[in-house]
């Protein structure tokens, strides 16, 4: 490893990989939401505008008339972690491997990949532990999540650079 931000990445890679194995191996009922949602939520801030909601995802409707108002404001900051946490885990995968792997246009690539993996092992994870529903539509949404992160950093890395050789 050349430098500490290569260690960060690395500290950062294992307590997210940490914390998934944690999370995945706790039932729904143990880690959900709901209870908090609505004793902070019982007004139901922007009912209206979310009872306009109503798609499908893993073969279930998610709408208020299907799952009721706390479990669709649930849904979406379930979600929104997924993408986020493994946006962060692909930004830090690449910040990793970008100074490691010898063609620099690989290592995108490869932090996309192995984040990808990592997600699909989360759900074959999360299949072993009951009460949890493994789904490929996660799986997705992950990998989504990390490609962004790692575009997202390759933009800001970028800019940055130009912008270093400009001073």
């Amino acid at each position: 490893m050349k430098n500490k931000a290569q260690w960060l990445s690395l500290v950062v890679i294992v307590l997210i990989i940490g914390g998934l194995f944690i999370s995945s191996s706790m039932t729904y009922h143990q880690q959900t939401s709901v209870p908090f949602l609505k004793r902070y939520l019982a007004n139901q801030p922007f009912y209206d505008s979310l009872s306009k909601i109503k798609f499908v995802y893993a073969d279930k409707e998610k709408s208020i008339a299907a799952v009721g108002y706390f479990k669709l404001v649930e849904f979406f900051i379930r979600k929104f972690a997924h993408f986020s946490i493994f946006g962060l885990l692909g930004i830090a995968t690449f910040l990793f491997l970008k100074n490691e792997v010898k063609h620099v246009a690989l290592s995108p690539w490869l932090a996309w990949f192995t984040v990808t993996g990592w997600a699909g092992f989360d759900e074959f994870h999360e299949m072993l532990t009951s009460g949890r529903t493994p789904l490929v539509q996660d799986v997705i949404l992950d990998s989504s999540g990390a490609f962004c992160g790692i575009l997202l950093t390759i933009i800001i890395l970028f800019i940055y650079s130009r912008l270093s050789k400009k001073h």
